[in-house]
């Protein structure tokens, strides 16, 4: 049993090695491309206001025609849960109608 838990404790002191390898290497890699990345976030930028601005167009395009789609969506939906239920629905007006015409209540007729 004591062997098991120097196995487990090499492995986790091996796992803890190669973490900080791997983050070494990360950050290397991080300092190495930055001037990289702001070079081409300074020339994509034209580019992402660009896509900003078709993107917003687009959107108000096209949300009537999904909110309607939406709301024609909803209707269906509920009208394929409340069809099944029809003849359940009817059962109970039944009932509901026979109690009410059964009932004799105490208010006084005006």
């Amino acid at each position: 049993m004591i062997e098991l838990g120097l196995l487990a404790a090499v492995a986790f002191g091996v796992f803890a090695v190669v973490m900080v390898l791997v983050a070494l290497l990360k950050t290397l890699l991080w300092l190495v491309l930055l001037p990289l990345r702001l070079l081409l976030s300074v020339l994509l930028l034209p580019l992402l206001l660009l896509k900003a601005i078709i993107g917003g167009l687009l959107f108000v395009v096209l949300s009537p025609i999904l909110i309607v789609g939406l709301v024609i969506a909803a209707i269906a939906a509920i009208v394929a849960v409340a069809v099944p239920l029809l003849p359940l629905l009817v059962v109970a007006f039944v009932v509901w109608l026979l109690l009410r015409a059964s009932s004799t209540t105490t208010a006084i007729a005006r």
